[in-house]
């Protein structure tokens, strides 16, 4: 399906803002021979349109070999007119890699051989395949090795079928990834970035859909969502760190050290010939990765007993060595760090504990204090620094930058005086830390009013005056951690990819960002321990560098229709002659009505019918919450401030809400449902926090309150000051005015399924009791648009009512009839398979009405 020519001007617009940020995080990856051969990936990049090319034709693109390495072909180029076609080969032969370009059926034109072993190190290179039509020549580049093949065979102009993967009978297929791909002559050239996140076409530069893609696998997703890699687990107290250099993970513990290659995935276990020396209680390490040593410390023995509190760890030969037996004044859970490898230097920042430790003097503080551990007298020096004060705190972030010399601390949670008692508060402020002479600056302080969160242990710092850092509400036992990018001179963020769920239960429990520069990826690194803070689960994900934003993602949606550009834009072309021109061809006993259809619904284009495309967004109003399709709530300045909606907060508003139309929830009942396995003294703290975070983001919206009367907690919403698509609709519906207000109540529905991202089983009675309402509204409604002849609209309700109950009678013979009416007549036939093959997967039974009988008026009895 081609991609509407009036959007071009509005993606061209997105590629100008978005497009070179995007450089690294795009990609198509190919389905190769290790999947069954109708599963294989297929790049016809021109289709049925290719242009011609004059004087010489130049394929060039980045390539990314993958794992497992199988023989297969990576681009055909062909000749129709000369009956001609060649083909660009790899394979792995022992200890090399080949490329070799074939005149299929002939004879192989050129051969490049290089080292496989050195290949495998270069996740991206750039391959150039140049035709001289006037020299026949034929020029192979690939990564820089250049040979060439004379004496070919070669038009003057060439039309030329360019197809990557699968194609035709040449099904072998190896494991690969292309980008910015580039096809030119002396005079046209066209780009295609291959940053689409979905769907079956590409896209050049400007925006201009070509070509068609069977099963592709759009890398941009690998930049936005995070991929889940693998969980490790330790039975004892464990720690991890990651190694960019030999790409391995180690979660280490006093008895044995476990590795898990992040490019490869693989993981083996090695238990230690003595044990760690340092009696491990938080597993605070770092990595000297030249030199492949591993050191742990304990800043302060929980235990009050003359131990070891730093030790290294050889890597090689897997041996310990204790290295000091000083330790700090008061423990520091939760304090930041950076290693300086190239200036041997290894500081820590802030924390929180016992002064003294455990059994010292029975107070809680945060620290404010600088360490810095010398590794020639192994003792940890405190640092005293002049300039701005950095008050105390703990759950800060740091970085180093190399050309300042300096180190960057972020965000946190303490006090201005470090007593815990006094409470705490939450900062989100950068420091900068000039190692030459200690002296601190406050580059900025942000004023926060969202969901108040903490950073990991690190930041990334980027080329472009920027740092990433995960941060996480810490205060939610099920709490997620989302990836930001902070401008270092004014603090100014973006929010970028999805979220990770973590469970912050413990004081043990961290995380924490690497990145690889080799694999141009981050690794997030979430360890959660156990009731009795000893076994832990360690999870690691992944994502695609640079990051990027949800609007990114979508670069290529269908803009809304309510979109003022867009109205200029469709305004225009409908008073083109082209598209007068079209609609002349129309036959004119259909014309109107195939006008209007088109015009409104997006359901039919080009005599095909997609269903998913009856889900339209409603375009967000200030104060409004969604339920049908995702769940979305805009607050007084019309902003989406779904993301401070946790799980367990929205699942808390919902089960409130479904409530309220009753007289509300009882505390105990909402304990019950929402923590169903804790004790009553520690769900009243839980619940009191849960609703304290409601009512302070309700506060964000106008119109709607959560109040406590009589026992029950309840949601009042104001109808004339906040919407909500849910209440609307049941209003429509038990005021039996639907008639009267058809189009609002159609653009509710078609939005999507009722909670259609809540998959608990406590809200199934809630999702049956508004199915149970709209279905016989959706089957009068869709009987009435039938007989009026509003197809369009037929189509949107049975579409409503197939996500009720997938098998419905009614709907499959509405949708049959009016694709009928519009002469769509292998569109019958394909939605009547469908439907009477889901019908066989959930009833294990044939269904008994045939396609002509139905098309007779015949209905299941």
């Amino acid at each position: 399906m081609k991609f509407p020519t009036r959007y071009i001007s509005i993606l061209f617009l997105y590629y100008l803002l978005f497009g070179s940020s995007m450089v690294f995080a795009n990609g198509l990856r190919f389905k190769g021979s290790e999947e069954l051969i109708d599963d294989r990936t297929s790049y016809d990049v021109f289709g049925d349109k290719s242009p011609e090319f004059i004087g010489r034709l130049n394929v060039s693109f980045d390539i990314s070999l993958l794992e497992p390495a199988h023989f297969g072909y990576i681009v055909r180029i062909k000749n129709a007119s000369a009956n001609k076609t060649y083909n660009l080969s790899y394979y792995i032969s022992g200890s090399y890699a080949l490329f070799k370009f074939n005149e299929e059926g002939g004879k192989n034109l050129v051969t490049v051989k290089l080292d496989n072993a050195e290949m495998q190190k270069i996740y991206w290179f750039r391959i150039s395949i140049n035709f001289d039509f006037q020299k026949h020549t034929l020029f192979l580049n690939i990564n820089g090795h250049k040979v060439q093949a004379d004496h070919i065979n070669l038009p003057k102009k060439w039309v030329p079928d360019i197809c990557f993967g699968k194609s035709d009978y040449l099904i072998d297929v190896p494991s690969f990834a292309i980008k910015q791909l580039t096809i030119s002559d002396f005079n046209h050239v066209y780009r295609f970035p291959l940053n689409e996140s979905k769907g079956n076409i590409a896209h050049d530069d400007k925006g201009k859909a070509f070509g068609e893609i069977i099963h592709p696998v759009w890398l941009i997703n690998n930049a936005y969502y995070w991929s889940y890699k693998a969980t490790l687990k330790s039975s004892n107290i464990a720690g991890c760190n990651f190694d960019e250099k030999t790409e391995n993970l180690y979660v280490f513990s006093r008895d044995s050290l476990i590795i898990y290659n992040v490019r490869t995935g693989n993981t083996s276990s090695i238990a230690f010939p003595e044990r760690c020396p340092v009696d491990i209680f938080l597993g605070t390490n770092f990595l000297d990765s030249e030199n492949k040593k591993l050191y742990v410390y304990e800043v302060c023995n929980e235990k009050h007993e003359k131990g070891p509190n730093v030790a290294v760890l050889d890597l090689d030969s897997k041996r310990w060595t204790v290295l000091s037996y000083d330790s700090i004044y008061m423990q520091l859970h939760h304090h930041s760090a950076y290693f300086d490898a190239e200036n041997k230097r290894y500081y820590i920042f802030g924390g929180f504990g016992g002064f003294g430790g455990i059994g010292g003097f029975g107070r809680m503080l945060y620290s404010k204090s600088l360490f810095s551990y010398n590794f020639t007298t192994n003792k940890w020096d405190s640092l005293k620094l002049s300039g701005d004060r950095i008050k105390p705190r703990y759950f800060s972030s740091m970085g180093y930058e190399k050309k300042n010399n300096a180190l960057y601390i972020f965000g946190g949670m303490g006090n201005e005086s470090g007593e815990q008692i006094v409470g705490r508060r939450y900062f989100y402020d950068l420091y900068k830390v000039n190692l030459n002479n200690n002296n601190v600056e406050k580059l900025w302080k942000l004023s926060w009013d969202k969901e108040n969160f903490v950073p990991v242990r690190q930041m990334i710092i980027g080329g472009d005056s920027c740092f990433y850092t995960l941060c996480y509400p810490e205060h939610f036992s099920k709490t997620y951690l989302k990836l930001y990018r902070f401008s270092m001179k004014d603090g100014s963020y973006k929010i970028l990819g999805d979220s990770i769920p973590m469970k912050s239960e413990k004081i043990k429990t961290k995380a924490n960002i690497y990145y690889s520069s080799h694999l141009n990826c981050l690794f997030a690194i979430a360890q959660e321990f156990d009731n009795y803070d000893i076994s832990s689960t360690i999870k690691i994900y992944s994502l695609s560098f640079p990051p990027i934003s949800y609007e990114q993602l979508n670069l290529y949606d269908t803009p809304k229709s309510g979109s003022p550009l867009i109205l200029i834009v469709a305004i225009i072309l409908l008073l083109s002659p082209m598209i007068i021109s079209i609609f002349v061809i129309v036959r004119k006993k259909r014309m109107r009505l195939q006008e209007k259809i088109e015009a409104l619904y997006p359901e039919i284009k080009g005599g095909n019918l997609n269903l998913a495309a009856s889900i339209e967004k409603i375009d967000p109003k200030p104060n409004s919450i969604y339920l049908f399709g995702d769940f979305r709530v805009q607050d007084r300045q019309n902003k989406d401030i779904t993301y401070m909606f946790s799980a367990r907060l929205k699942q808390a508003f919902l089960t409130i809400l479904q409530y309220s139309t009753a007289n509300g929830i009882s505390s105990q009942r909402l304990s019950e449902l929402l923590w169903p396995d804790k004790p009553e003294d520690k769900v009243k703290n839980s619940r009191g926090v849960t609703i304290n975070h409601l009512r302070k983001i309700m506060k964000e919206l106008d119109g709607i309150e959560l109040v406590y009367d009589k026992g029950l907690f309840k949601i009042v919403i104001s109808g004339d000051l906040c919407y909500c698509d849910y209440l609307r609709c049941i209003e429509i519906i038990d005021s039996n005015i639907v008639e009267q207000n058809i189009d609002e109540f159609v653009a509710i529905i078609r939005q999507g399924k009722f909670l259609k991202s809540i998959d608990l089983p406590e809200f199934d009675v809630f999702k049956e009791d508004v199915e149970k309402r709209l279905e016989p509204v959706l089957s009068v409604e869709i009987e009435k648009s039938f007989n009026n002849e509003n197809y369009g609209m037929t189509i949107i309700l049975c579409g409503a009512l197939f996500y009720i109950d997938p098998i419905n009678d009614q709907a499959v013979y509405y949708i049959i009839h009016t694709l009928t009416k519009l002469k769509m007549n292998n569109e019958v036939k394909k939605r009547y398979y469908m439907f009477v093959s889901e019908y066989k997967k959930m009833m294990g039974k044939e269904y008994p009405v045939s396609l002509p009988e139905l098309l007779l008026g015949k209905k299941r009895s």
